[in-house]
């Protein structure tokens, strides 16, 4: 949802909320020519129960869009920007030597368990100070303006940082409260956001009660209350089931499509970076070892053919490395790099001399859990997937 002005009001059915500023935010698919569609002024008349009935609105002129869209297409600065950044816990050197430019948009944030990924979010926020370097978010320093860094950012934890007694809508409205936010403006804003992550109709019930799907959008719904322009996601699909895990990445999907907000997202699951993300960063002991777009490190991934074998892929894994060709097994299926045109007729030869079935043979598209496993293993870390970095809080687990 992005803030609009309004100029002139005259009749038409469109819905609008209130944004943090006051200003008004409009609701797409309710009536208007598509979501670019904006206007400037002031309500004169309406009702105020959740969204706004506006009675009477004008658009803008053509020329004020057309300036807000080449003002879209201008290079973006930096949003984040940190330089020789270095955090040590005692004898202990959490993150060394950190420098990233981050432009606005979709991040994942890579890494092993106690790679550093938590503790750079937290001297990003200012929550934690730093031990040298120094760094910068929407051009605040993170040193000496925090306080104002965290009022333009929205940050969902990985630890569970709800009150339990607490209804869901008061928990909302008291992060927005904590943020500066006054009471009623708070509480209108948390009626709001809990309807945006698919809470609209438990906003009225005990944060206790809730379960772990519930418990993460509520803390989506706090880093959302106040409109920021950066939302930090530690690990959101922690421990959700697949339902709740799509609704939690398409929600923030269209907080970055829709919302034009950006968001750093870290997480162990593979496909949920690459389902929201556009470029990745990788931390690696505390050190970053990559900072590129997801589509271009799938281009440098080496292509490969992969096979369903069934009556012994151990042999046919034996076969495929005894005449030269690189193979990777995963159970019955077994990917192999592609050498030249021949590598397909090689593969079905070896397949004839291990005696076994080819069920299945295509060419592998490549995705972020292969980059990372190969990122992985040239940093001297060998694991099958990534889902072995997992802990039960993860999987939901106990």
């Amino acid at each position: 949802m992005l803030g609009c002005r309004f100029e002139r009001i005259t009749r038409g059915p469109w819905n609008l909320a209130i944004d943090r500023h006051g200003g008004l935010i409009h609701e797409k698919g309710t009536g208007c020519e598509g979501p670019r569609w904006c206007f400037e002024g002031r309500i004169e008349t309406g009702t105020f129960r959740g969204f706004i009935q506006v009675i009477d609105a004008q658009p803008l002129t053509d020329s004020l869009r057309e300036s807000g869209a080449r003002m879209s297409e201008e290079p973006q600065a930096s949003i984040i920007t940190t330089k020789a950044l270095s955090k040590m816990y005692g004898p202990h050197l959490a993150l060394e030597n950190i420098n990233l430019n981050i432009n606005a948009g979709s991040i994942g944030i890579l890494g092993p368990n106690g790679a550093g990924k938590s503790t750079l979010f937290k001297c990003l926020l200012g929550l934690i100070g730093t031990t040298s370097g120094e760094g910068s978010v929407l051009g605040y320093d993170i040193r000496t303006e925090a306080d104002t860094i965290r009022s333009r950012i929205g940050y969902m934890p990985e630890y569970n940082s709800l009150d339990p007694a607490l209804f869901a809508v008061d928990q909302v409205r008291y992060a927005g409260e904590l943020l500066g936010m006054n009471s009623s403006t708070a509480m209108q804003r948390s009626h709001e956001v809990l309807e945006y992550v698919g809470l609209k109709d438990q906003r009225y019930r005990k944060i206790e009660t809730f379960s772990t799907g519930m418990l993460q959008a509520t803390k989506l719904a706090c880093a959302l209350v106040h409109d920021p322009d950066i939302l930090i996601c530690d690990e959101p699909t922690n421990g959700l089931d697949q339902r709740a895990r799509s609704f939690m990445l398409k929600t923030l999907q269209r907080t970055v499509k829709e919302g034009n907000r950006s968001v750093l997202m870290s997480s162990h699951v593979m496909d949920d970076v690459q389902a929201v993300c556009d470029s990745i960063v990788m931390i690696h002991k505390g050190q970053i070892v990559v900072h590129s777009n997801i589509d271009e490190l799938v281009n440098q991934v080496d292509r490969e053919i992969e096979i369903m074998v069934w009556g012994g892929a151990s042999r046919m894994e034996d076969e495929l490395t005894s005449i030269g060709l690189e193979a990777r097994r995963l159970g019955r299926i077994i990917r192999v790099k592609v050498v030249d045109e021949k590598t397909s007729q090689q593969i079905l030869t070896a397949a004839v001399k291990a005696e076994v079935q080819v069920r299945q043979m295509k060419e592998y598209e490549p995705d972020l859990e292969d980059i990372f496993l190969l990122i992985m293993e040239r940093l001297g870390t060998h694991i099958k997937g990534s889902s072995e970095l997992m802990t039960p809080e993860h999987t939901g687990g106990a």
